[in-house]
């Protein structure tokens, strides 16, 4: 019977804390109707069973008129109401009971909350978090197992990055380790501004040699620009005292004749 219903799709009625109504058994598996479909003929199915019907011939199970695929339509509104149906979570079946039944689950709840249930139930069995654990604990107690853990590990909430365990948290002593990296770090920085302070000045000494080497360069140049003036303007006269000279001489020779 129970095997017959998994195959066809309908709950089972002892499913339920109450027993359901007729008019919410299915005729075909005679369990509560399981995504309920309506025929032409008005007679709902589950849709799983009907469909399976349909394979073997295509007349109601009930009235025995002729049924189309294309005429079945999903009953939404019933569906929603089975849903709000309470249920028993343990079951001598395995199909819709808990499956932490084994574990001591015994809750009641509506069907359509069985998924729900099913992600919060304190009796489910979770793997431990924490790396090269393994151990599976139940819901509830996962929080005093993960304060025991030997395999705990947590970064340091101080922001530096290491992976605390449960051996190294007692020692790790987060501020003085920061306070030792900035020290260290201030040292390399107050080295390396030496060093920038010392080429710079050595920089500044090479400039100042170049500033006065190009300032003698320039007088020399200034130097040798006035002495190749005055050479210049000595030029002209002398050649003005030659040429009066060589007339005086020819006016002399002219008039002794």
């Amino acid at each position: 019977m129970i095997q017959n219903q998994i195959q066809s799709g309908g709950y089972e009625v002892d499913l339920f804390v109450e027993a359901p109504d007729y008019d919410l058994i299915c005729i075909i598996c005679r369990g509560v109707l399981r995504c309920p479909v309506r025929v032409a003929c008005n007679h709902i199915f589950c849709k799983k069973c009907i469909l399976q019907w349909l394979k073997r011939q295509e007349t109601c199970p009930c009235c025995r008129k002729p049924v189309s695929q294309n005429l079945m339509f999903v009953m939404f509104r019933l569906s929603k109401a089975i849903g709000r149906l309470q249920v028993k979570v343990f079951l001598p079946s395995p199909w819709h009971q808990c499956r932490n039944t084994p574990q001591g689950c015994a809750a009641i709840f509506p069907l359509s909350e069985e998924y729900l249930h099913s992600s919060t139930c304190p009796f489910e069995r979770l793997l431990c978090p924490h790396l090269g654990c393994g151990t599976r604990v139940l819901r509830r107690d996962a929080d005093s197992h993960a304060c025991a853990c030997p395999h705990w590990t947590q970064l340091c909430p101080m922001g530096c990055g290491t992976q605390l365990s449960r051996t190294t948290q007692p020692q790790h002593n987060c501020y003085r380790e920061l306070q030792q990296r900035y020290e260290a770090q201030r040292s390399r920085q107050r080295t390396i501004a030496a060093a920038l302070r010392r080429k710079m000045t050595r920089m500044q000494s090479t400039m100042a040699h170049m500033r006065r080497q190009v300032g003698l360069i320039c007088e020399s140049l200034e130097v040798l620009e006035e002495c190749e003036e005055q050479e210049e303007e000595e030029s002209p006269g002398e050649g003005t005292s030659s040429s009066s000279n060589s007339s005086t001489a020819s006016s002399t020779s002219s008039s002794s004749s």
